[in-house]
């Protein structure tokens, strides 16, 4: 039987024209509104999905407030889909669309037209999908519109850039090549069935891009667009403040423009890991000083189920941190840092359920143990953990997330919405991440059917293993060792003193039962309450979003923590402390949309709460407790100062230009101690030491406090009164000067780093004259002017680097302008000749820029700084900082403008000389030197006063 909506399509054909108009509008109405998306109730925006003649499914998102404008193109189709002959193809073709079109031949003009207009944009693929995303100021939509279009009906592929942009491609696998998490996927790829497309190199580089007269790339780069990219198989998503109607007009005429060659997306239904090969163990060396352990268990796709969500109710409860929990119960035994349980990448065919763990020295000699604990605590599942109670309490904290769920930024929501339009039907793309409709037991039964002894894929991620014969990646010369797994052994009894302890959660206290909104109209700014026993409290009423959530900061500042390299890594210890005592208990309070943070600072620790506003004050009272009386352990202290250790040890196995940028800010922020001091620190202090500090820190403070959102005044009080019971009482209230940021000597510095990385670091600084809001417009305005050019002539032009920008480098609001680039095959002196030679040849282009360019890159500038806040934590975030630098009138960002609209021509060229021409003050931190040696040089910077203000 046709359905209603059919039939009366089918009678149209027997009435009238105008009668069968009249249907034809009504008929249009009703598929409208039966596949109009349902969105939350907090949602203000507008949405329309419409499918073009072309097979193009198109989701338009009015948002009439919104300043910024946003779209994304996602193509089904990714390095999955690549020849066997030609990896890498899907990616290259991704950098090949960006360079020019029929209508806009130049390489360059699609990133200056969005840069200049505000904007940004990006790509990237993966291995079954292509997606494609830009913002923009608003009002500048259609045109950005008109190009992006043209990117996917009428690409240029120009032939001179075919070759310039596979060296490109190439940079961009040598800047990774060691990292640890490129080379773990590339043993991912090595182990894997060599019939799936998974098993196939993915980035590519100048062996399988061969650009050759006997094989030429731009013919094979042809051929795979017209063979896999097609309307049908693409999904876009367009957000603005312009009406739907208004969306719909600048979308059709130029993306039905698009082919539809009537394609069908790759199956790939072999299974990812080679017939019989499981159970298996993978053992992976690391670089840097990494442990962890991974438990793969592949399982059928669950993308049908995506309204029930079955691995995700098995996954939670795998991954829950509460007390008894697996991670708990290894925590505490001091074997693992971390826990996730979650799903693989899903082919559609099939999927993985992955258990993740991160591991202390122990815990990595230990690997069996936690095996076996790990299938005990599965059985435990199987046994006690199918309930219908805990499916309702996820299905009604989803349901919560989702009825007051924030809006993110423009370009984050249609990269979400155009990959989801290819997995979930229209109706359900805005709600389908938090759907969980059906209590489905037998599903969850059939997925802890498949995490067995026997179905298992185990992953053990360390440096050194000491492997003997190992084998190595292709590309990434990785070394691993794949062996099989006797499931007895794993299977074989825990240890029973922790197996006692394990349970699974309780239902959650914190779920959010007062859901109203204070009375009272909203605050621009914060306001200080009464200023009693040293704590500054700032207050600032908030309920414009309609979400009855609330954010509090607390900041201790204290001389302690800033006077030394060791007050610094002592400060850490005792906030990892912290951290690690609170886990268990506050991790239901984060399930049910509370989140905190704990963290160490140039000034001492600050705490941080948000979320539902009911019962954060339960919470922030716990931490305040945790936070004035820690429990040291010589277990957790001995865990901490490893964990510090190692990660200023990796520090030098930074990608290079990493390591150069850091060096910037530790020459030249004070209190930011440098690695090597930090580490030293690290390996001498001592628990006692700990405990000394932890009972000093305190004693002198110079605390500050904001409540912002959805709690009344006298709630924002009462936290404050508990902060002076709990934390402060009794300490002397001192001033905590704000660290400043050092000037540097007159001329260019020059300090050369040492990094084993074949890709040569650069990072070139130069710094404003003072911190006025004048100097530090004019620098924002040169970065925003420069950045594309300097894009196009190093890394476009010249190929120097895939790592390649250009950037205002501002710190502490002291202004400067940076110039990275990390390159596969430039010395740094080469890579400074080539800075220098731009930098002499733009030094014409700004002095010729017309007023209505100029006009157009400060109004970039100003929609920048002044960009919608969309969330209560992105106003909470700018009043802390505003609070921070002590601007009680919470306005800087209002000055920044007022002083960008003010800067001249003539003063921009004059900053420009000063800062780049002649590099007045200039630092530049490089890799590869020979010959060099900075420690005097260093030690006359760390010696510099201040940058002045205005």
């Amino acid at each position: 039987m046709p359905s209603g909506i059919n039939r009366i399509a089918h009678h149209v054909r027997c009435l009238s024209p105008l009668v069968a108009l009249v249907l034809f509008l009504v008929t249009s109405a009703l598929t409208q509104a039966a596949i109009e998306p349902v969105k939350s109730p907090n949602d203000r925006n507008s949405y329309r999905y419409l499918e073009l003649d072309n097979g193009l499914q198109v989701l338009l998102v009015s948002s009439p407030d919104s300043d910024k404008a946003a779209a994304s193109m996602n193509v089904a189709v990714g390095s999955g889909d690549d020849p066997e002959n030609r990896e890498g193809l899907a990616h290259f073709l991704e950098h090949m669309l960006f360079l020019g079109t029929e209508t806009y031949p130049d390489p360059g003009e699609y990133q200056q037209f969005i840069k200049s207009h505000g904007g940004s944009h990006n790509a990237f693929t993966s291995f079954q999908d292509t997606n494609y995303f830009f913002d923009i100021q608003a009002g500048h939509l259609d045109e950005a519109l008109d190009r992006f279009a043209q990117q996917f009906s009428a690409p240029s592929f120009t032939p001179e850039l075919v070759d310039r942009e596979r060296q490109a491609v190439h940079s961009e696998f040598t800047s990774k090549q060691k990292e640890d998490g490129r080379r773990i996927y590339s043993v991912k790829k090595a182990i894997s069935n060599p019939e799936h497309a998974f098993s196939q190199f993915a980035v590519g580089n100048l062996s399988t891009l061969e650009n050759t007269d006997e094989r030429p790339l731009r013919p094979d780069l042809i051929e795979f667009w017209k063979n896999h990219y097609s309307s049908n198989l693409m999904s876009l998503s367009v957000y603005g403040p312009q009406s739907l109607d208004e969306l719909e007009a600048m979308v059709r005429g130029r993306f039905d423009a698009i082919e539809n060659r009537q394609l069908e997306p790759k199956v790939h239904d072999a299974p990812q890991l080679k017939p019989d090969q499981l159970p298996a163990r993978v053992t992976v060396d690391a670089l840097k000083d990494l442990r962890s352990l991974s438990l793969a268990f592949p399982i059928p796709s669950q993308l049908e189920n995506y309204r029930s969500k079955p691995a995700s109710y098995v996954a939670n409860l795998l991954g829950h941190e509460g007390p008894g929990s697996l991670f708990d119960t290894l925590k505490q035994a001091g074997l693992v840092e971390s826990l996730s349980a979650g799903s693989g990448m899903d082919t559609g065919t099939e999927t993985s359920l992955l258990l993740s763990m991160s591991l202390t020295p122990e815990g990595l000699e230990n690997t069996d143990q936690i095996i076996r604990l790990v299938f005990a605590y599965i059985d435990t599942i199987r046994e006690q953990g199918i309930s219908k109670a805990r499916f309702e309490e996820e299905k009604n904290l989803a349901e919560l997330d989702f009825r007051f769920r924030e809006r993110s930024q423009p370009v984050s929501e249609v990269m979400r919405l155009s990959s989801q339009l290819r997995h979930y039907p229209p109706a359900d793309v805005l709600r389908a991440p938090w759907l969980m409709e059906a209590y489905e037991p037998e599903k969850y039964r059939d997925i802890l059917e498949r995490l067995t002894p026997d179905n298992v894929l185990i992953t053990v991620v360390e440096p050194e293993p000491g492997i003997e014969t190992p084998s190595l990646t292709q590309w990434y010369q990785a070394a691993w060792k794949l062996e099989p797994v006797d499931p007895s052994v794993i299977a074989a009894a825990p240890d029973q003193a922790l197996a006692s302890q394990l349970r699974l959660p309780e239902p959650n206290p914190f779920v959010p039962e007062n859901l109203d909104m204070v009375s009272g109209a909203d605050m621009d700014k914060p306001v200080e309450l009464a200023n009693q026993s040293g704590l500054s409290v700032w207050y600032a009423r908030d309920t414009q979003f309609g979400t009855p959530k609330a954010n509090v900061y607390i900041s201790i500042r204290t001389p302690l923590a800033q006077a030394s390299a060791r007050g610094k890594v002592l400060t850490e210890l005792l906030v990892d402390a912290v951290n690690t005592n609170l886990n268990a208990w506050a991790y239901p309070a984060q399930l049910a949309g509370l989140d905190y943070s704990v963290y160490s600072h140039l000034r001492g620790v600050t705490i941080r709460v948000g979320g539902y506003s009911d019962k954060l004050h339960i919470l922030m009272t716990r931490i305040l407790t945790q936070v004035a009386d820690p429990r040291l352990t010589q277990q957790r202290f001995d865990i901490a100062r490893q964990n510090v250790i190692e990660h200023l040890q990796n520090k030098a196995k930074e990608r290079p230009v990493q390591q150069t940028s850091e060096k910037v800010q530790t020459l030249l922020i004070e209190g930011a101690w440098s690695t090597e001091a930090r580490l030293q620190a690290a390996q001498e202090v001592t628990l006692d030491e700990l405990r000394n500090f932890a009972s000093e820190l305190f004693s002198h403070t110079d605390p500050v406090m904001l409540a912002h959102g959805n709690l009344s005044q006298a709630a924002a009080l009462n936290l404050a009164q508990q902060v002076r019971a709990v934390v402060l009482n009794g300490a002397e209230i001192t001033e905590v000067p704000r660290s400043i940021v050092r000037q540097l000597p007159k001329g260019e510095s020059v300090v050369p780093l040492s990094v084993d990385h074949p890709d040569t670091g650069y990072t070139l600084y130069m710094q404003g004259d003072n911190t006025g809001f004048r100097e530090r417009a004019a620098f924002r305005l040169l970065g925003q002017i420069i950045s594309s050019p300097f894009y196009e002539e190093i890394r476009t032009t010249r190929q120097l680097g895939y790592i390649v920008y250009a950037t205002p480098f501002e710190m502490l609001e002291t202004p400067a302008l940076g110039f990275v680039v990390q390159s596969p095959k430039a010395s740094e002196e080469e890579i400074d000749q080539a800075v220098r030679e731009f930098s002499d040849t733009f030094e014409e282009r700004l002095a010729t820029i017309s007023d209505s360019d100029l006009a157009r890159e400060k109004q970039a500038v100003i929609s920048q700084l002044m960009e919608q806040d969309r969330t209560l934590g992105e106003i909470s975030e700018r009043f802390w900082r505003e609070i921070d630098r002590e601007a009680s009138n919470f306005d800087s960002r209002e000055q920044l403008v007022r002083a960008v609209k003010t800067i001249s021509r003539d003063q921009l060229i004059e900053t420009y000389r000063k800062a780049v021409l002649d590099r007045e003050r200039a630092l530049r931190v490089v890799t590869g030197a020979t010959k060099m040696n900075a420690n005097t040089l260093v030690q006359h910077i760390l010696d510099q006063g201040p940058v002045p203000g205005a």
